[in-house]
């Protein structure tokens, strides 16, 4: 449900003070100084204060809840496939540090935010890669468990049609 707020509610209120140009969570190959500038320049004080709060108190919900859920999924389709006593078990803190970088993301973006117009270039640095590292563990996560669910898939095939 936060995850729909935010597609719903929250991401659109900011970027419709952003002339189309993506917000900083969503611009998963990372963004510069100039870009940040650019974009907190563009939203205005209306559009910066929907950001910081609207958009992202809802997002400091939403990673601890993504994390948690779907580190559980991953548990339990590892548990399915007879997986979970295995190293394979690692993988569900994918989405643990993903989170954590989520968190850290959304830190950089409220202090880039409020110290706004005199953004710092290594604050904009650090708070970019820490959107990459989630992006990157968030793609990495999906691909995870698509494999999970077509070895779960594989496997109840194959034991329905060995009877």
């Amino acid at each position: 449900m936060v995850f729909v707020l935010m597609l719903t509610i929250t991401i659109p209120e900011v970027k419709s003070f952003s002339g189309g140009l993506k917000i900083l969570d969503l611009r998963r190959g990372g963004y510069t100084a100039q870009d940040v500038n650019t974009l907190l320049d563009v939203l205005g004080v209306e559009g910066r204060n929907a950001y910081l709060y609207h958009q992202i108190p809802v997002d400091m919900l939403y990673p601890f809840l993504f994390a948690i859920t779907y580190s559980l999924l991953l548990a339990y389709m590892l548990n399915k496939i007879g997986k979970l006593n295995s190293s394979l078990v690692y993988l569900c803190f994918i989405t643990l540090v993903s989170g954590f970088f989520d968190y850290c993301e959304n830190i950089g973006i409220i202090t880039i935010l409020t110290s706004y117009p005199h953004n710092s270039i290594v604050l904009t640095q650090v708070t970019s890669a820490f959107t990459v590292l989630k992006s990157t563990l968030t793609s990495i996560y999906f691909v995870v468990i698509t494999i999970t669910f077509l070895v779960f898939g594989y496997q109840k095939l194959k034991s329905s049609t060995n009877i």
